[in-house]
């Protein structure tokens, strides 16, 4: 990056060069390998149904349901034959600039550790799991794929503009937290959605959360939860149209019109909005996870 755009000073680890990838992937062990295979069924057991088809397709394309945590080197060649992508390993959350620049480059950097049993339900730093299972078998779609890329492109537009913020609105209510409506249903395909029990069912089917149909300058000026289900999701109508919406989109005006802070509170419902449907916010009024609330 040009020396007057700001970047975060994460502390880089001695070991690792400026692309901040490790040597190589961590050698797991069968107690590490157990931890994989547990998460991976308890996953396929509320997926079916749930879960975008392109999702489970990408699975069975790169067979990760194989045994085991997957070899990246093995899994690259796969994908790379589908779409022009390969994993890499990282050490932990990496710089915003970084990040980017390895998607730009069709690149998916993959958390290179795997939780541990007092942690199985819940890691607040993505790991192994969630990047590989959550994240990785979208890339075998190939429109996408090529988002994916146009995303990290854009990320350092955005950078310049100052309104990382908004950019990384974007990516969670999509990449992260993002619905489709398919023939016959709202299905997920975010990673985050994806890759945790209790939010698939949650976010696909409970009637607390607002379920929106998915407009860019509406969603990049919208707060969202790090630490809790949401209280809206947005629906896309396809791949191609999520294509559209972005990577066609004029950025510079977007990003000179922008406010420096989200105007949307993450629960609400705006008379612009295409609503599928108006949530009761039921499990945030009664105080979300913290309260014990249920997820209905």
């Amino acid at each position: 990056m040009p020396a007057e755009v700001f970047t975060a000073p994460l502390q880089r680890p001695g070991h690792l060069g400026e692309d901040w990838l490790e040597p190589k992937q961590t050698e797991y062990d069968s107690d590490d390998d157990a931890i994989w295979d547990d998460l991976f069924a308890r996953q396929m057991e509320v997926l079916p149904g749930r879960a975008a088809s392109a999702f489970l397709a990408g699975l069975d394309k790169l067979d990760l349901g194989r045994g085991g945590v997957p070899d990246f080197a093995a899994m690259s060649e796969d994908l790379g034959k589908l779409t022009g992508w390969s994993v890499v390993p990282v050490p932990m959350l990496i710089p915003d600039h970084v990040f980017f620049w390895h998607l730009a480059n069709r690149r998916f950097p993959a958390g290179n550790f795997i939780r541990t049993r007092e942690t199985f339900d819940y890691i607040q730093e993505p790991d192994v799991f969630h990047d590989v299972f959550g994240h990785v078998p979208m890339l075998t779609d190939p429109t996408f794929a090529d988002y994916m890329q146009e995303y990290g492109k854009a990320g350092w537009k955005a950078m310049r503009y100052n309104r990382l913020k908004a950019l990384g609105a974007l990516y969670w209510y999509t990449v992260e937290f993002g619905l489709i409506e398919e023939a016959d249903g709202i299905k997920a395909y975010g990673a985050g959605i994806l890759s945790g029990p209790t939010e698939v069912v949650y976010a696909t089917q409970a009637e607390s959360p607002n379920r929106i149909i998915l407009n860019v300058d509406r969603v990049m000026r919208t707060d969202y939860v790090i630490s809790d289900l949401q209280p809206t999701y947005f629906v896309i109508e396809s791949f191609e149209d999520l294509y559209r919406q972005t990577v066609e989109r004029d950025f510079d005006r977007l990003y000179r019109n922008l406010p420096p802070a989200f105007t949307y509170a993450n629960s609400a419902v705006i008379d612009v909005d295409n609503v599928v449907n108006r949530g009761t916010q039921e499990y945030l009024l009664r105080g979300g996870r913290g309260s014990g609330a249920k997820p209905v």
